[in-house]
């Protein structure tokens, strides 16, 4: 299911522009993915609730768990 619906998920990010801060697989020793990490830069937390539910990994049930927190970008000033 993954890779089905990949080209979907990274055109769903992509079309968040400049609010796209970095995102990337996590990988374990052997390159295996073992999660992702998206930074993006929304209002408020109902706009990054709102990216969440509609990314196409979420909608096909592909996450164990999302979590999201506040970052502040401190380096480089």
């Amino acid at each position: 299911m993954r890779l089905e619906t990949r080209e979907a998920h990274l055109e769903y990010i992509k079309g968040f522009g400049e609010q796209l801060v970095m995102a990337g697989p996590f990988l374990d020793d052997a390159d295996n993915m073992t999660g992702s990490l998206l930074i993006l830069d929304f209002d408020d937390r109902v706009a990054a609730e709102a990216f969440c539910d509609n990314d196409p990994y979420a909608r096909a049930g592909l996450f164990e768990s999302v979590t999201i927190n506040r970052w502040k970008k401190t380096l480089p000033a």
